[in-house]
This record gives structure tokens, C-alpha cells and sequence, in this order.
């Protein structure tokens, strides 16, 4: 079942409001990552604290280099299932895993950062790790 939206809206908005286009249905999710062949960054948002609360920021942190991706995009877990289920059919070779940071490059995934690698680490070590990734792919 999923949260309120008045409870989640703050944590989407982390998000849109540093440039990620949310995407909440899965024909979205195909227009966006179904032959798109720029760079794109898909997070997977989740309302869990401690993992989500330090991914935010530090994706944040990451965009603040010269090199990024060209798209930035979002989906909800637990939220826009239907959006969430069809991005985790681009993300292949991974267990479903939220939050998690996905990239694109020529419609192929190229790198992905899963939970495991998020929780506990500080959102700049975080950042550190998806420029190193953009450095290397976009």
C-alpha cells in the first residue's frame, strides 16, 4: 500500500526540483529509456530513511560537475508501481533494489549503484562514485 502522497511529495521533490523529470506510468518510463541513446540517469526513489535520505543529496552532488548525464529521470518505488516495475526491466542483471541510480548510455545499462551500495555511506562518497561512473560513460 502505498504512502500518502503528502508524506512522499517532499522526497519527489528533492529530485524535480534539481532537474529530474519524474516518471509515474510505464508508457513514460518506455518513451524515455525505449531507444533513448543519450546519457540517462534513472533513480529509484524510496521512502526508506536512512538509504534514500543519503542518496538524494548525494545525486545531487553528483550533477555538480561539468560531466553528467543528458537525461535525468525518476521513478517511485512503492509509489508509481507500474513506472517502477517497467524501469526495473531496462535494469537488467539486478535484483529489484530501492533507492537505486541507473545509467544509460546508447539504450544500454552501463552502470548501477544497488542498495547495498548506498547504505551507510555519506552522500558526498556517494556523489564521488556516480562522477566516476559519468567520467567514464557520458
Amino acid at each position: 500500500m502505498p504512502y500518502p502522497e503528502m508524506m512522499v511529495s517532499p522526497m519527489r521533490q528533492d529530485l524535480v526540483n534539481i532537474g529530474f523529470t519524474e516518471l509515474r506510468t510505464a508508457d513514460q518510463v518506455d518513451a524515455v529509456l525505449g531507444g533513448e541513446k543519450r546519457s540517462a540517469l534513472l533513480v529509484v526513489n524510496s521512502v526508506c530513511g536512512c538509504a534514500a535520505g543519503m542518496m538524494r543529496p548525494g545525486v545531487a552532488h553528483s550533477l555538480q560537475g561539468d560531466t553528467k548525464p543528458e537525461i535525468l529521470t525518476t521513478v517511485f518505488a512503492g509509489q508509481d508501481m507500474d513506472a517502477t516495475d517497467k524501469a526495473r526491466e531496462y535494469i537488467t542483471g539486478y535484483p529489484p533494489s530501492s533507492p537505486s541510480v541507473a545509467l544509460f548510455k546508447d539504450g544500454e545499462l552501463v552502470y548501477f549503484m544497488e542498495r547495498h551500495q548506498i547504505e551507510g555511506r555519506h552522500p558526498m562518497d556517494i556523489a564521488e562514485a556516480l562522477k566516476a561512473a559519468y567520467t567514464e560513460h557520458c
